[in-house]
């Protein structure tokens, strides 16, 4: 047998060993619509999903302007993941102009949602994620969306799902663990807008803003102007901006009554990979520490 002939038979056992191995199923391609959602997908989905994120790091979900790069992330996702309760104004539009056949996953049904009267109306609050509770009902939907369009590799979702939501329990034990000690008159910070109804419905503590649940509306002057009457007769002592949001309203406001700052909190978005927000587990125990370290510091 000639050399050639002895190579080629020593080959083809291992070929046909290759073949025998089943084929995995292939990567998810997933849009969600900002970078809180965006992480407890990749979280749910782990090596199975390539998630791409509408909103970027720091980014606002309320402001959002699509471009024609989002359009085509959209057109191309096998599954897309939306917060709903009229967080992404933009996305039918979006969903119009990319051409995107599909219907997205709204994460947060199921939640027992709050409302608040803005302007006259009722309007449903949408930042639910700002609790850990509320974002074990993001994980189940997730898990479900995710095992529907991949059922190959829907124990792996749901061993990522069930290991997730641990970790959102310890989450949420670590901030009771910080809050509860507190005073409740001392658990009082002013923010720019409404967006920590949630946590502060888990934790008791009462946030107070100049703009309403969207960053798009209006604080008139009588607004402002009661809302520093508020904060001086509940003596407020400590005020945060947002990561998303222009400064300069709750800086005006926090002059007026004396109240000190706390820093920065993540409400909406994720920092970049080297802020100190990445992740939604970091976001989350940030902002509870820094809150808490406003509040211990004006005991």
């Amino acid at each position: 047998m000639t050399p050639h002939r002895l190579l080629l038979s020593a080959a083809i056992p291992a070929l046909m060993a290759l073949s025998a191995v089943p084929a995995s199923a292939e990567t998810l391609k997933v849009v969600a619509s900002f970078t809180v959602l965006a992480d407890v997908v990749k979280q749910v989905g782990g090596e199975h999903v390539k998630v791409t994120s509408l909103v970027g790091p720091n980014g606002d979900p309320h402001e959002f302007e699509p471009s024609p790069a989002d359009a085509k992330n959209l057109n191309a996702a096998q599954v897309t993941f939306v917060s709903g309760e009229g967080l992404e104004g933009w996305m039918d539009r979006l969903i119009t102009a990319s051409g995107y056949k599909g219907k997205p996953v709204t994460v947060s049904e199921g939640i027992n949602v709050s409302s608040m009267e803005e302007d006259g109306e009722k309007i449903t609050d949408p930042h639910v994620w700002n609790s850990p509770v509320n974002v074990k009902i993001w994980v189940a939907n997730i898990e479900k969306a995710l095992s529907s369009a991949d059922p190959t590799d829907a124990a792996a979702f749901k061993a990522n799902a069930e290991k997730y939501t641990r970790t959102l329990d310890e989450l949420n034990a670590y901030a009771h663990a910080k809050f509860d000690k507190v005073a409740d008159d001392r658990r009082k910070v002013l923010t720019s807008h409404d967006a920590f109804g949630y946590f502060g419905r888990e934790y008791n503590v009462s946030f107070l803003a100049p703009l309403g649940l969207s960053t798009e509306s209006e604080a008139s002057a009588a607004d402002v102007a009661k809302l520093i009457e508020q904060i001086k007769g509940e003596h407020v002592k400590a005020y945060f901006f947002e990561n998303s949001n222009d400064p300069r309203l709750v800086k005006q406001v926090a002059k007026a009554t004396g109240a000190e700052p706390g820093g920065e909190l993540y409400v909406e978005s994720l920092s970049d990979a080297k802020g100190p927000a990445p992740t939604y587990e970091k976001m989350f125990k940030y902002n509870v520490d820094q809150l808490a370290a406003a509040m211990a510091k004006s005991s």
